[in-house]
């Protein structure tokens, strides 16, 4: 009788989540518990963490640690960019393991949902009321690009968020783009609108973000973080890549 063998599945690919980097310590202590969040949801998936700048690991040090293990680059960015475009990619091509690049996180209906619960954290009434949303509406504070896709994301997650909350929603930035915040509760006061919330639509504390919730004329949300939402989503984006079969150049 042949003696049986015991059959080992592959290994998955590595799932790298790269961060921008931030000089706020708390930046990196929530992109630690997020990682967390995903191994619990993904025993046995290896995850790891690089940076574009400011923070250690790097993105190219992570990736030389890996040795020959593929990996998928989930950027932990809202929308298209700079980075997105080119700088992940050119980290991914001049390293050693076979990597391959997955979309930012945004926009997706999970955005919403994690920017819809860090409202209520903060105060955003649970019951409607038609008098109240009248004079209110909110503003959804990205950090900003020269890039004009990187607008047309933010966009797409505030119609989203507007649909959750029945209220409108406006997009402004911190930086590189308009309108900015300030701006845009301008905007929201000249409507009539004085009640206006500010939904952090960043993935870690900042100084950005700082600034934007500092603005608020009454509730200014937590950042996306470690919420439960996200954890999926970056898996949501592991999958996608993995599903999409790779280019063949011409």
């Amino acid at each position: 009788m042949t003696p049986s063998h015991p059959s080992f599945a592959p290994s998955p690919p590595a799932l790298v989540l790269v961060a921008h980097g931030s000089r706020d310590p708390r930046a990196l202590t929530t992109v630690t518990t997020l990682m967390d969040r995903i191994r619990e949801l993904r025993p046995g998936l290896p995850v790891h963490l690089g940076h574009i700048e400011l923070n250690e690991p790097l993105l190219p040090d992570t990736l030389a640690a890996l040795g020959d293990t593929p990996a998928v680059l989930v950027p932990l960015l809202l929308s298209r960019g700079y980075h997105v475009k080119h700088d992940i990619p050119e980290m991914a091509a001049t390293a050693r393991v076979h990597a391959r690049v997955a979309p930012p996180l945004g926009p997706h209906p999970l955005l919403a949902e994690a920017l819809y619960d860090r409202l209520l954290e903060a105060g955003w009434p649970t019951v409607p009321d038609d008098a109240v949303d009248r004079g209110s509406a909110v503003i959804l504070a990205a950090a900003g690009s020269r890039d004009p896709d990187s607008a047309t994301d933010p966009r797409h997650t505030a119609r989203l968020l507007a649909a959750r909350l029945g209220v409108p929603v406006l997009p402004a930035y911190a930086s590189a783009a308009s309108p900015t915040v300030p701006t845009a509760l301008r905007a929201w006061a000249a409507r009539g609108r004085h009640r206006v919330a500010i939904a952090s639509y960043f993935t870690a504390p900042g100084r950005f973000a700082t600034q934007c919730a500092q603005a608020a004329p009454w509730i200014a949300s937590a950042p996306l973080g470690d919420h439960p939402a996200m954890a999926r989503l970056i898996l949501n984006r592991y999958e996608e890549c993995l599903s999409t079969p790779v280019a063949q150049a011409a």
